[in-house]
């Protein structure tokens, strides 16, 4: 009773107003995390990024999420008899002021309530010790908010709002940064140490075992005590200041399943401290993968055949609305640069580009897909010197059908193909479909049908996506579209007869038989359309494809550039491919898509045994039910002959060290026609066909390609310049070496 007056004469002299307490629910809502979150489509926490820096605070935690241990060790440090008392331990206040009457301190007695009305009161005149008229002032208030306020939302909220060690604000920040897990999940001997820290934060790890041990014992734990320095010393070792565990995917605390999208998203909305921002993700598909990614590049490292893979990225998007479903930019931990995200990184583009080009050649009626296309070896005059394209397997298959050429990616047809639909008309087209070329198609040249360009994964992946919604691109969505929101408008860059060709070609498994053999990841269970592409050396590696729902592109290489060994697209991005596609259709099926009207099913016969026969799609009024070889070249366009090489301006030097008679440049037609046509050089006219090899004259030439009406198709000049320095990367035909052009 003395000490209840002592309060009261306190709470008399004192000039200060009692603190206005606010509700439970009040400080709950109020409560602001440090950190901002992203969520899966379904609200599921998939991303926890820190964005504030001047304190560490987690999610307020439920009394439920805390451990049992976790509870027995607040009380039994701080307020022995929380549940016994009403907000003043009057029995531990008397031991304090008799204490203080001869120590002079006024510290001690203050129970967790007591506590909790000081970390409500952001006063900063009431930080650090209390005089005893502002401890009178202290248990006025815990009296009183014991009365408003049930144990269980006291102990509640005194867990979220205390401080622990260092910029840590509340128990979730401190079982997050100190121990790695939930607060839900401590056990005694983290518990025990929690609550070390509440009496002093900033103490010293022996000062910490030393208490801790303290309480374990008075929470008849003892054992562990045992190593328990130990234990303090790892914890404490952890960066609690600075850490942020964005990309740390070992993380057991919080989700840490798209950090490079989360990132990417943070760029664009701005999240502020605590806010949950909801995105297009589907959690369950972004963990199967990552880890589906993460697994195939173990095994493509297996100690017995080491491929030299280290990092991957995976996209997926929705083909109906472009909204993105999983986004794994980096292999993690296997990664020696795992903040890259190599979804948004500018890598070589490989063969995946071939697809677009030869739908551009069916919508301008160069070729059909059962026009026939020579694997043969090619040059060709370019700006620095002869172009001279090779397969993936260094061979020549001959005269191969376009349906061949591109299910089973060769080089040289593709090339020839790009000849006549142009590197400047092509870049264009890559450019409306959303690719990032930084250069005209001329800057590219005709390698552009190979993929020289770089490109995102992101980009590449929409740009299929054109392909699955019958030649219409939309953009990306990145976050899901507001109500009211404004869509771009969308762009259609194929026909869709074009489009429904092209799919039907890269769905074909017998179409890839001759490169990558009939069994293989991309031959999957149900309807899909793929491609691969393996960029120069072996640094890129992609397969990208669709199904009738979902677009799925994988890289797989090395984020500072270097060559993997020996890793095809079929062996290395294909099999991730292959699975997540598998997982996108366990339970819902894939079907073909329906051949428009524009298109005509015709049964196709090659002569000479060149292809078996088969049904073959053509547009309307291009169907060509026999295919056969005239005057040693293919039936490719119904239009005039064109030269192909040389182009139009090339210079040619003469070697000086190889005998002039050796010495040969090579005029090739681009294109064919079902009449023969006929070469003339300089008015005079030249025996040959598709192909001639002409013995270089010095001067300046006009060549031309008449048809047998006298009628000029084609005119190319060309200049032959004599003896000059061999610049000895340039020369031209392997069998005939000796002329190089500029």
């Amino acid at each position: 009773m003395n000490v209840r007056r002592l309060i009261a004469v306190g709470v008399m002299a004192m000039p200060l107003t009692a603190l206005a307490l606010p509700t439970f629910d009040t400080v709950r809502a109020q409560w602001q995390s440090s950190d901002w979150v992203l969520l899966a489509r379904d609200g599921t926490p998939l991303q926890r990024t820190r964005i504030e820096r001047t304190a560490r605070r987690g999610d307020w935690v439920a009394l439920a999420d805390v451990s049992p241990a976790l509870r027995e060790a607040i009380v039994v440090s701080e307020d022995k008899r929380f549940y016994e008392h009403s907000g003043v331990d009057w029995r531990g206040a008397a031991g304090a002021a008799w204490a203080n009457l001869w120590n002079t301190r006024t510290r001690g007695a203050s129970t967790v309530t007591m506590q909790l009305t000081g970390l409500l009161d952001d006063d900063p005149r009431h930080s650090g010790q209390r005089s005893i008229a502002q401890k009178a002032v202290q248990a006025v208030d815990a009296l009183r908010l014991e009365r408003s306020w049930r144990k269980d939302q006291i102990l509640e909220g005194y867990l979220n709002l205390v401080p622990f060690r260092g910029e840590m604000i509340g128990l979730s920040a401190l079982s997050q940064t100190l121990f790695g897990k939930t607060p839900s999940g401590l056990d005694a001997r983290e518990s025990a140490v929690a609550a070390a820290l509440v009496r002093a934060p900033n103490a010293s790890w022996p000062k910490v075992v030393t208490r801790a041990c303290r309480i374990l014992r008075d929470m008849n734990a003892a054992n562990g005590c045992t190593n328990l320095d130990a234990f303090v010393q790892l914890a404490f070792a952890r960066p609690a200041s600075s850490l942020d565990t964005s990309f740390d995917t070992r993380s057991e605390s919080s989700p840490q399943l798209a950090p490079h999208y989360a990132r990417h998203i943070a760029n664009l909305v701005h999240p502020a401290p605590g806010q949950r921002v909801p995105s297009t993700l589907d959690a369950n598909l972004q963990r199967f993968a990552r880890d589906t990614l993460t697994r195939t590049l173990i095994e493509l490292n297996a100690r017995a055949h080491p491929r030299n893979v280290q990092d991957g990225a995976v996209i997926v998007l929705d083909n109906a609305t472009g909204e993105v479903r999983a986004w794994v930019g980096s292999s993690g931990g296997l990664s020696k640069a795992r903040e890259v995200d190599a979804a948004l990184a500018l890598r070589q583009a490989g063969s995946t580009l071939k697809p677009f080009l030869y739908a551009e050649a069916i919508d301008e009626r160069r070729v059909t897909t059962a026009s026939l296309l020579d694997d043969a070896p090619l040059d060709l005059a370019a700006g620095g010197g002869l172009y001279m394209p090779q397969n993936y397997d260094k061979g020549f298959k001959g005269w191969v059908s376009v349906r061949t050429s591109l299910g089973s990616s060769l080089n040289v047809p593709a090339v020839r193909t790009l000849v006549m639909v142009t590197p400047h008309r092509f870049a264009n087209t890559l450019t409306s479909l959303g690719l990032p070329l930084t250069q005209s198609g001329d800057y590219y040249g005709y390698s552009l049908a190979l993929g020289s360009a770089d490109v995102t994964l992101v980009s590449l992946t929409n740009a299929y996506r054109a392909l699955a919604n019958g030649g219409v691109a939309t953009p990306v969505v990145e976050v899901p579209a507001a109500k009211n929101a404004v869509h771009p408008p969308a762009k259609r860059i194929f026909s869709r007869e074009a489009a429904f060709i092209v799919t039907d070609v890269i769905a074909d498994n017998n179409a890839r038989t001759r490169t990558f053999d009939f069994d293989s990841p991309l031959a999957t269970r149900m309807f899909s359309a793929v491609k691969t592409g393996t960029s120069k050396d072996m640094r890129d590696n992609w397969t990208v494809g669709f199904t009738s729902r979902y677009t799925v592109g994988v890289w797989v290489g090395n984020a500072d550039g270097s060559p993997m060994w020996d890793v095809s697209g079929v062996s290395g991005a294909a099999p991730v491919w292959a699975a997540v596609v598998g997982y996108l259709h366990r339970r819902v099926p894939s079907v073909a898509p329906v051949a428009p009207p524009g298109v005509e099913h015709v049964r196709v016969t090659f002569a000479g045994s060149v292809e078996p026969a088969r049904d073959e799609w053509f547009l309307k009024g291009t169907a060509t039910p026999q295919v056969g070889l005239a005057s040693n070249a293919a039936d490719l366009a119904r239009g005039p002959a064109q030269i192909g090489s040389p182009v139009d301006g090339t210079i040619f030097a003469l070697d000086p060290d190889i005998p002039a008679p050796r010495q040969r440049v090579w005029f090739e037609r681009a294109n064919g026609s079902s009449t023969r046509v006929n070469w003339r050089l300089d008015g005079k006219p030249l025996n040959g066909g598709a192909r001639v090899a002409w013995l270089p004259w010095p001067g300046k030439h006009r060549l031309e390609l008449v048809d047998a009406k006298g009628t000029v198709t084609d005119t190319v000049r060309f200049e032959v310049r004599g003896a000059m320095a061999k610049p000895t990367s340039m020369r031209a035909d392997a069998g005939q070496n000796g002329v190089t052009a500029r």
